[in-house]
């Protein structure tokens, strides 16, 4: 379906964002500032301050203040602060939503169901305030009594990319608050100004001056800022969400400091469908997981493996499908709203011309204005084109045929990523025992790729990253597990 007109009564105004420093809005050094443009028309969107490598440090140096007593407090008076957090960002869902949309094109829908997982998670943080346990341990020692001990590290360095931006954005600093840490969130260039309402958000919410700041930057700034905040004495922990490339940077930078970090990166999901499996289901599943948040998720379902003995029904189902799903505008009622920019959908369009000469067959899609592109579906793709091994990161989804259940398999381990993946069978046993072969963080029988929870153990394995954010997974990534011995009766030495 084509483009709707713009929506220019649900546009917002050209927002003034400055950095969030010690519970204080503050202007970058200089009063230098960027701007971040609308990715359909090109207007600016965003005034956003352009923080140097020293208001870095000032924003790790506040972090470090406020650690002391954030981290003293008890686990009831932590768990009060991050649900009046979570409420205080419900309260702001159509300004993040709207915001979203200037900045990103996302729709709507995508902008609202950031924030209330978002607000999810700052609730699922507060329950863990509880969770954060050492035990007794057994000792050889006669008189020894020994226990560990999980402690908060200090500051945690958060950066969040811009396609989840609240939900990415939240969870880098939900569970580092829950542990007792204080944090510096580094804002996306791309989403300046939704990044930046987060910090709002939880400082009105009433957390300490210093316990959350935000830090925005010009795009060319990013590895100085990167590097300062890393190199910050206080600064013990990083966390990044993002691209394979910069995350293997990040992790460098982190390496020459010995710190530890938490990484979750691209994807190419693999959704694998067995000759048994429930097409309509299937179909269900590859439309949501591919095409959602116009497939610019790291979840997004980037190659269906189906048996070949159901591949010609699979490809017709999921071709109607998604040639009806209407794109347009994102402040329109469109399924299909904008990608971050027009060169994303020119990437797109370069994955698929290759594998069309290459002999694979476009089903649907094909149509695009701009950053706006409908839905493609791609069949016959093989191993050896660019859209079964590079990722799209839009609406474009690949099949490939296999003629059993093994070859699906080695289709789907055969990518350097491994974030998450799906298999679709009648079968349960048969779908576990699939699953366990699969080189993903996640995986999911009969569900879609796309699927996140606050609570659950979420990351990938080889070129997806490694650490896992979520629930007690979360906690010892962000906490120092300590071992303390108490002497209760005279220690015998050997000279």
């Amino acid at each position: 379906m084509p483009m709707d007109s713009p929506s220019q009564e649900k546009r917002c105004p050209m927002q003034q964002v400055q950095l969030s420093i010690g519970g204080a809005d503050r202007a970058a050094e200089g009063g230098k500032t960027f701007e971040r443009t609308n990715p359909i028309s090109g207007a600016a969107v965003t005034s956003a301050a352009a923080a140097s490598a020293k208001d870095a440090i000032a924003a790790a140096d506040a972090a470090a203040a406020a650690f002391p007593a954030w981290s003293a407090l008890g686990p009831g008076e932590r768990r009060a602060m991050l649900l009046a957090a979570a409420d205080k960002l419900d309260s702001y869902a159509e300004r993040f939503a709207l915001t979203m949309t200037e900045e990103t094109g996302a729709t709507m829908p995508w902008g609202m169901f950031n924030v209330h997982l978002a607000a999810n998670m700052l609730r699922e943080a507060a329950s863990l305030v509880t969770s954060i346990a050492g035990e007794t341990l057994p000792s050889d020692i006669p008189g020894s009594f020994a226990i560990s001990i999980r402690q908060p590290v200090g500051v945690v360095l958060g950066i969040a990319p811009w396609n989840a931006p609240v939900i990415l954005g939240v969870r880098a600093l939900a569970t580092p608050l829950a542990c007792g840490n204080t944090v510096v969130l580094k804002a996306s260039e791309m989403c300046p100004a939704t990044h930046r309402l987060i910090g709002t958000a939880l400082v009105e919410a009433g957390l300490g001056e210093g316990v959350v700041n935000v830090v925005t930057h010009a795009p060319g700034d990013a590895q100085e800022i990167v590097q300062a905040l890393i190199a910050h004495p206080a600064v013990r922990r990083v966390n990044f969400t993002g691209s394979t490339r910069v995350g293997k940077i990040i992790a460098k930078i982190a390496a020459e400091h010995l710190k530890p970090v938490l990484l979750e990166l691209g994807g190419k999901a693999p959704l694998l469908v067995l000759e048994d499996a429930d097409l309509d289901e299937a179909t269900n599943a590859i439309v949501f997981g591919g095409y959602m948040n116009q497939g610019q998720i790291c979840m997004s379902t980037e190659r269906v493996l189906v048996h070949e003995a159901v591949a010609d029904a699979l490809a017709e189902k999921v071709a109607a499908r998604v040639k009806a799903l209407p794109w347009g505008d994102p402040s329109g009622h469109v399924v299909l709203g904008s990608l971050v920019s027009a060169s994303a959908a020119e990437h797109c369009e370069s994955l698929v011309r290759d594998a069309a000469a290459r002999g694979a067959k476009v089903l649907a899609g094909g149509e695009r204005k701009g950053s706006v592109m409908a839905g493609l579906v791609v069949d016959k793709v093989t191993p050896d084109m660019r859209l079964f091994v590079e990722e799209s990161f839009g609406p474009v989804v690949a099949l490939t045929r296999a003629p059993d259940a093994q070859a699906l398999v080695k289709l789907a381990n055969s990518s350097e990523y491994g974030l998450s993946a799906a298999v679709f069978t009648r079968d349960v046993a048969r779908g576990i025992n699939i699953a366990k072969q699969l080189e993903s963080g996640i995986c999911h029988i009969n569900g879609p790729t796309v699927h996140d929870e606050a609570h659950m153990p979420f990351g990938g394995v080889k070129g997806s990253g490694y650490g896992r954010f979520g629930g007690k997974a979360g906690i010892a990534e962000f906490t120092e597990l300590r071992w303390i011995t108490v002497q209760t009766t005279p220690r015998k030495y050997p000279f």
